[in-house]
């Protein structure tokens, strides 16, 4: 990977991170420690997420998955937030994550 791909991607994690911390102002979210091979944090550090940045040409959702759930700890979901050149953001997970993550979000609107 060239100078200029790394650079790319390094960025792109850094707005991710700019972007939750806009939308989760309570929680502490950062970009991972990327000195190392990336298996003990994500590319972005969140309390409720496991998140990885993907950003390229065309961009593969389910190896950014795989990569997640190999080094995923117990009780945080999988995310992957990828972006192809000159296309919109996307955020993926697994499915059975995204309904929990919606029967929490309803258990929670519903005691309000």
């Amino acid at each position: 990977m060239g100078a200029l791909s790394r650079r790319k991607g390094h960025n792109w994690e850094r707005e991710v991170a700019r972007l939750f911390q806009a939308a989760c102002p309570g929680d502490d979210i950062r970009r991972g420690l990327q000195y190392r091979d990336g298996a003990e944090c994500p590319d972005v550090v969140s309390a409720m997420f496991w998140i990885e940045a993907k950003r390229g040409k065309k961009t593969n959702i389910k190896a950014a998955i795989r990569q997640a759930e190999e080094a995923q700890p117990k009780g945080k979901w999988i995310l992957a937030v990828t972006k192809d050149d000159r296309e919109a953001a996307v955020a993926s997970m697994r499915l059975d994550d995204f309904l929990d993550l919606i029967r929490e979000f309803w258990e929670m609107r519903n005691m309000s």
